[in-house]
């Protein structure tokens, strides 16, 4: 069977960073579903379609998008990437995420991307509906403080204002959502590896990630 790896967690836990190290170490492809939904909001708003509205589940079914060899991100064959990752395109794609007719018409498009000779999944769901019957499931998470502290960093290593408080709310209250939405709420796998990356380096829960990848059998 084809070995795929997942990866979910909350926002800011360190499962995009982590899933690509991954996939680079293990020579797998990857699967970045929250740019999906992320793409999904802003082609919505691009057609000036309200996230609210039923239209926004065919924006999901009909995407135009693609990923080149270092990942970033095109919508209808144009770069998107000073967007994509912004914290107002965050905020919209949890209020479609949590909507079952969204989640339905991306499913097959996650689905497709499981192939050969392995997949690294990242997202938040990926191991309990997208791909259940994986090889190895991890449940990356972090307190919504050190959450917090690690996207100002990256927001001001950017050159981009931030508001530390701000972006606490804002994460708790993306938090509640993920987790209590009646579909594909964000919960560990019954046989996930749960990792609290909070007081962890990179290197050391990545070191544990491959450990248990190993004790699987998969490399």
């Amino acid at each position: 069977m084809m070995p795929i790896i997942t990866i979910d967690g909350p926002s800011g836990s360190g499962k995009g960073t982590l899933a690509r190290r991954l996939a680079q170490h293990l020579g797998f492809h990857l699967l970045d579903s929250g740019a999906l939904y992320r793409l999904t909001a802003l082609a919505a708003q691009k057609q000036q379609i309200d996230l609210s509205a039923a239209e926004v589940a065919d924006v999901a079914e009909t995407l135009n998008v693609r990923f080149d060899a270092a990942g970033a991100a095109y919508l209808d064959e144009v770069g998107v990437d000073s967007v994509l990752r912004t914290e107002q395109t965050g905020a919209m794609a949890s209020q479609i995420a949590a909507r079952p007719d969204v989640r339905a018409a991306l499913l097959a498009r996650q689905r497709a991307f499981a192939q050969a000779p392995g997949l690294v999944a990242d997202g938040r769901d990926m191991g309990t509906v997208v791909f259940p019957s994986a090889s190895v499931k991890i449940f990356l998470d972090a307190s919504a403080q050190i959450r917090a502290d690690r996207r100002y960093k990256q927001l001001i290593g950017n050159g981009l204002s931030a508001n530390l408080a701000a972006l606490i709310e804002e994460i708790q209250a993306r938090d509640d959502r993920d987790r209590n939405r009646a579909v594909a709420p964000l919960i560990p796998a019954p046989d996930a590896l749960v990792i609290d990356s909070s007081h962890l380096t990179i290197e050391a829960v990545e070191a544990q990630m491959m450990d248990f990848i190993r004790a699987q059998g998969v490399v």
